[in-house]
């Protein structure tokens, strides 16, 4: 077996009965990290910090996973507001993220479906070209959505 110590130093190649001795005489346990390998590589290490630090990448990972994010555009929304929705929009798309965008419209702004769709297209066309529809705009009830992805 390749044996790495819990610094992460490579200690060697050694018996299975030799790689029992050393961990226990540190007072430590052996970890199988890579089974596949030829030879195997373990690691002697305290069991419960390698849980504790599996869990936290676990976290970690979760954390990073693509994820869905809702951004809501006014149909008098402001040019000011459009540019940090945009900035907003983009650093989502950076991170990974999936990004909705609605725009709901109320009372008497349901007369002016058009303008609404001008300000979502051009909204879409300030993002640029790296940016993919996955949903193009669609209208349900009195809201319109997108969907959009890197």
């Amino acid at each position: 077996m390749r044996l790495v110590n819990d610094q992460g130093k490579y200690l060697g190649i050694f018996s299975i009965d030799e790689a029992f001795k050393m961990a226990h005489d540190g007072g430590l346990d052996l970890i199988e990290i890579s089974p596949k390998e030829i030879p195997p590589v373990v690691k002697i290490m305290d069991f419960g910090k390698f849980l504790y630090d599996q869990k936290k990448k676990d976290k970690d990972a979760k954390k990073k996973k693509q994820g869905l994010k809702v951004l809501r555009i006014s149909l008098r929304v402001g040019k000011h507001d459009l540019d940090v929705r945009k900035k907003q929009t983009l650093k989502f798309i950076e991170e990974g993220h999936k990004v909705k965008i609605e725009m709901m419209l109320r009372g008497r702004e349901m007369a002016h479906m058009d303008l609404a769709k001008k300000i979502m297209d051009d909204f879409i066309k300030n993002l640029g070209q790296e940016v993919k529809i996955e949903q193009p705009l669609a209208r349900q009830g009195n809201k319109f959505n997108l969907l959009i992805s890197k």
